[in-house]
């Protein structure tokens, strides 16, 4: 019905196509603590469920090897974002159910195990329909966009709960209304990708019997005999330690009381803060540190960009020091903060895309995507008992303390010079 292009603009689809992953990754691990606890549950509910909904990310490498050659990563990504737009429609269903617990967490599962899935297949996809220099070009918008959709849940999805609680008066009608709203949403992004994703001549349609379960075990094999494998693997569970730690708690130190350490801010202050200012320091960051490898190389910016996903923590022992009254330094502090990030984290993914680099890449890169799950994962286990001890100030000098894990992971990898330079521009050196 349409027709097939093996080439197609990647500004086309890759903003959209990373948007969406970012969409029900947010929703699983952010939105459904706050909803939970809107409709009632207890912190100890709401943390220990969603907890575990963590899971299908950290493991996802376990089957990750059956998409790389099971049929397309093209007809993955259409699959699972229909299965996660259906998972989304399930959760708005059966809130306002009494047994809304049991049903909801069995679609948020759903969903985590299908976007888990659809990552997998986004990343391999990624990499089969571009060249390196357009991925080493492209690596700052593709993060951009899937910290875009973590922002855009964060606060345009929370805002507009807020409003519907207002105005229905009944929560579990007004969350209700939000995830009918995401399931709509996500169902349009995915007739949008099945018609506009290219058809790269490499990701080729594998038949099931072709399947081997040999192939399986070889991607594994192959993952851990590449060269720097425990370098690798070193740098992807240190480098972002400080900011795994920091994640976990910096929205409750936004929002708790300025007697408890907090700033006390509204979820509407919140939602803006992050919904406006933040979303600008992310796109000038992320677009920032795609071009500059681009031009420059990996090796040439990598310690630029250690430097910037680090230092701008150091705005939180500001923020918790003085705990400012005036909106604007809170802002300020997020769009530094955000814009470090955006800048920062393209080497974390530019050393991912390296280090997949060859035989069964789609395998390869979902293995490094499950330690990363896992490096935020640990930490983020022990940050909230750290807080609790330490309080907000003290603990924000812990993760200070903490960024020379980062500088040592930067300092422990090798990767090529001319990483992510355009070809043509490597002659001209």
């Amino acid at each position: 019905m349409f027709a097939k292009t093996t080439k197609r603009n990647p500004w086309a689809w890759v903003p959209t196509l990373y948007f969406a992953e970012g969409v029900p990754y947010v929703i699983v691990m952010t939105i459904s603590v706050l909803m939970y606890k809107r409709l009632g549950l207890s912190n100890t509910e709401a943390a220990f469920y969603t907890s575990w909904l963590y899971l299908p990310w950290v493991i996802k490498p376990f089957w990750s090897p059956i998409v790389d050659v099971f049929r397309s990563k093209r007809w993955w990504i259409v699959i699972t974002q229909f299965i996660v737009g259906a998972g989304l429609a399930g959760i708005a269903f059966t809130l306002p159910m009494s047994s809304f617990l049991q049903w909801t967490l069995i679609f948020f599962y759903l969903m985590a195990f299908s976007s888990a899935t659809h990552d997998i297949s986004a990343d391999g996809f990624y990499m089969l329909a571009l060249d390196e220099h357009e991925q080493s070009l492209f690596v700052g918008i593709r993060s951009t966009f899937y910290r875009i959709a973590n922002v855009a849940g964060q606060g345009l999805l929370v805002y507009i709960a807020g409003i519907l609680e207002v105005y229905t008066r009944e929560p579990a009608k007004a969350w209700s209304w939000i995830f009918y709203l995401a399931a709509a949403l996500f169902l349009c992004i995915c007739f949008y990708h099945y018609i506009v994703l290219p058809h790269p001549t490499e990701d080729a349609e594998h038949a099931p019997e072709r399947f081997s379960f040999n192939e399986v075990f070889r991607t594994f094999i192959t993952f851990f005999k590449k060269p720097q494998a425990l370098i690798a693997i070193t740098f992807l569970l240190l480098f972002r330690l400080p900011e795994a730690l920091i994640t976990k708690i910096c929205p409750l130190f936004l929002v708790d009381k300025v007697s408890q350490g907090g700033l006390g801010l509204t979820t509407m202050e919140i939602g803006i803060a992050q919904g406006t200012i933040g979303v600008i320091g992310l796109l000038l960051g992320g677009i920032l540190g795609g071009v500059a490898v681009a031009k420059g190389g990996f090796r040439k910016w990598l310690w630029p960009m250690v430097m910037a996903i680090t230092l701008p923590d150091c705005v939180y022992l500001f923020l918790a020091y003085y705990q400012p009254e005036n909106i604007l330094w809170v802002d300020f502090a997020i769009g530094i903060e955000q814009f470090g990030y955006g800048f920062g984290f393209s080497a974390y993914m530019l050393f991912m895309l390296y280090f997949s680099q060859g035989e069964s890449k789609t395998a390869h890169y979902a293995f490094c995507t499950g330690f990363m799950a896992l490096s935020m994962m640990l930490p983020g286990m022990v940050a909230g008992k750290l807080e609790s001890m330490m309080g907000y100030f003290n603990f924000f000098i812990l993760v200070m303390c903490l960024i020379p894990f980062t500088f040592l992971a930067a300092a422990i990898i090798k990767v090529p010079a001319d990483f992510g330079i355009k070809k043509e521009e490597q002659a001209l050196e």
